[in-house]
């Protein structure tokens, strides 16, 4: 009886990447607490404290651990002292939450019983939502974020349902054309524009009244005294807002014009969000209004590929240093950022952190670089978005 054959998949190394061995070498050999055990194991063999065995370690673990007190010090200053999530408050919105990544973070928020709010151009059947136990409590809103009076519609119903939205997460993307400049029609470039770009300033324009409120709820008959009508004392926890963007935007590559260009706007919006946001003075504390920082986070999501059928055919040139994200990973990153209460940027694969310098090299170094690294070849094989005039509408998975 002949033995059966095993399924070909990816070769062994395949799982080995850059992003594997950085992470590995943050926890051992990058991390002061693992360096602080080498002294001490020689100290533990006979060497003399003055042994170099025991002196240079432990210089390099008290230099690892400057390094991140530094790098704490320069986070808060840049964003701030973080603000305090109250679960039984927070309101989620997430824009293109039907599928794909906001799905995902739809789902985490979702299993955790929090308040979630999706605006999307489409709703999951009855069979997805019993397939998965986080969209039961999830709230669907039919809504193409492109336009602006559906999504002031929407906010209405959001805080008729569920009360001020307190986090706001912009994931909408419209599919992606693929064309070449040439070929790319103006009402698709357009559609483009106005799902990936337009749709963030629409949401923003819309709830970021709510989250400078720093008041997500009013409150409940419950926490008001039973035996007085004072008014109760609002709780303040101001808000977050979180923007994906794409590695693309810092790029501009060939067959995406409308999408790098889309991304690209994004990331201007993000930095004039933050300077406006940092020009807003905090307000004076009142009576019912003890706190005064301005406690409006945001974080800006760069990922490279995603594993999602916006890139669908799409392959990655080098998996060892850009590997395919894999979306619950980035997912749960970005979740973890929002929980954290600080402001940031999530990034992924390793090279997203260091995609600035190619801005910085000559001409024609950027050139090779490119041409090593394959970016303008890789939508060849592209078989994903190209829907005509009806894919155009914010809502698809980014």
């Amino acid at each position: 009886m002949p033995h059966p054959t095993p399924d070909s998949g990816p070769p062994w190394h395949h799982a080995i990447t850059l992003d594997l061995i950085l992470h590995l070498l943050s926890q051992t050999l990058f991390h002061p607490l693992p360096v602080t055990l080498i002294p001490l194991y020689n100290l533990a063999l006979g060497h003399p404290p003055n042994s170099p065995r025991v002196i240079y370690p432990l210089l390099y673990a008290l230099l690892l651990g400057a390094l991140r007190l530094l790098n704490h010090l320069n986070h808060r200053l840049a964003y701030g002292p973080p603000r305090t999530l109250n679960w039984d408050e927070e309101v989620i919105v997430i824009t293109g939450g039907a599928s794909g990544l906001g799905r995902i973070i739809a789902e985490i928020y979702g299993m955790r019983g929090a308040s979630v709010a999706v605006l999307d151009i489409r709703q999951p059947s009855e069979e997805e939502v019993r397939e998965s136990e986080g969209l039961a409590g999830v709230k669907f809103y039919l809504c193409d974020v492109g336009d602006a009076e559906a999504v002031a519609k929407a906010k209405v119903q959001v805080e008729n349902d569920l009360g001020r939205v307190s986090i706001l997460i912009n994931n909408a993307a419209a599919p992606v054309n693929g064309l070449p400049l040439l070929h790319l029609p103006p009402h698709l470039y357009q559609k483009t524009i106005n799902a990936n770009l337009l749709s963030h300033f629409h949401t923003l324009h819309t709830f970021l009244p709510s989250l400078l409120s720093s008041n997500p709820k009013d409150p409940s008959p419950a926490q008001t005294h039973p035996t007085t009508t004072e008014t109760p004392i609002p709780t303040h926890t101001g808000g977050t807002i979180v923007t994906i963007t794409s590695v693309l935007a810092h790029l501009g590559t060939a067959t995406l014009a409308d999408y790098t260009a889309s991304k690209a706007g994004l990331l201007a919006l993000h930095a004039s969000l933050n300077a406006e946001l940092q020009q807003n003075p905090p307000p004076k504390p009142t009576a019912t209004s003890p706190q005064t920082p301005n406690l409006v986070k945001t974080i800006l999501v760069t990922p490279g590929q995603l594993s999602t059928p916006l890139f669908a055919g799409v392959q990655t040139p080098s998996n060892f240093l850009g590997p395919v994200v894999e979306v619950r990973e980035l997912a749960k990153r970005i979740v973890a950022k929002v929980d954290s209460g600080m402001s940031g940027e999530v990034r992924a694969p390793g090279y997203c952190w260091g995609i600035e310098w190619m801005g910085v090299l000559p001409v024609g170094l950027r050139k090779v670089v490119r041409g090593l690294a394959g970016v303008d070849g890789a939508m060849a094989g592209f078989a994903g978005g190209r829907r005509g005039d009806g894919g155009g509408r914010a809502g698809k998975e980014e």
